[in-house]
């Protein structure tokens, strides 16, 4: 049995797109492969013309690093390390300084304003989602693939996760892949995509959406 079959995707700079679909639908298996950590069995996976089936996982791993931006259910932040270590970790990994000016320009723009001495336990879900944002946006990614991203959260704080990633998508111009089961959540993408039993599929409109409820 395939998890995914006869899927066709594609997504541009400053759009956000989300993926909807019940549990053990290819959800995830979609993005483990949109990220190159698993190749398909047949097809391609192009990001910016690169196919990632191609390459050698050093060479994915590598892309990975330069191009992709990871948001996960949990905020999967370091739980010793205060807000602004993280950000150091990031550029120590990469062998580079310590971009302490960006950092504080995406903790601005996210309203963490003087939390960068904080460690993840001070801090709120919503605000521990939100400096997961800033990571995954620190290396200056051309995609960003977010699952689950608010499966932690109340409704409200939800709301305000799915805000800011449209936000950012657009107002940064970068790819931003929402994965989630909760359809109260896709009003703002610009699409939508369904995975049912592994197959794909576009819906066109607001309204095909809600059919589907």
């Amino acid at each position: 049995m395939n998890a995914l079959s006869d899927v066709n995707f594609e997504i541009q700079q400053g759009q956000f797109v989300s993926i909807i679909g019940p549990s053990g639908s290819g959800k995830s298996t979609f993005l483990t492969i949109a990220a190159g950590l698993q190749t398909p069995t047949s097809g391609k996976v192009l990001l910016n013309g690169t196919d990632l089936a191609t390459q050698s996982e050093k060479q994915r791993l590598q892309y990975r690093f330069d191009h992709v931006g990871f948001i996960l259910q949990s905020s999967n932040l370091i739980p010793y390390l205060t807000v602004s270590e993280q950000f150091k970790l990031i550029d120590r990994l990469a062998h580079q300084k310590f971009q302490e000016k960006e950092m504080r320009q995406l903790l601005d723009r996210l309203d963490l304003k003087n939390l960068d001495d904080a460690y993840p336990n001070a801090l709120s879900g919503g605000e521990r989602q939100r400096v997961a944002i800033a990571k995954a946006l620190y290396h200056e990614p051309d995609i960003i693939l977010a699952d689950e991203p608010t499966a932690s959260l109340d409704s409200t704080r939800s709301f305000d996760v799915v805000d800011r990633l449209v936000s950012e998508a657009h107002d940064l111009n970068k790819a931003i892949i929402m994965v989630t089961h909760d359809e109260r959540l896709i009003t703002k993408s610009d699409v939508v995509y369904q995975i049912d039993d592994g197959k794909m599929q576009k819906l066109e409109n607001k309204e095909t959406v809600e059919s589907h409820n």
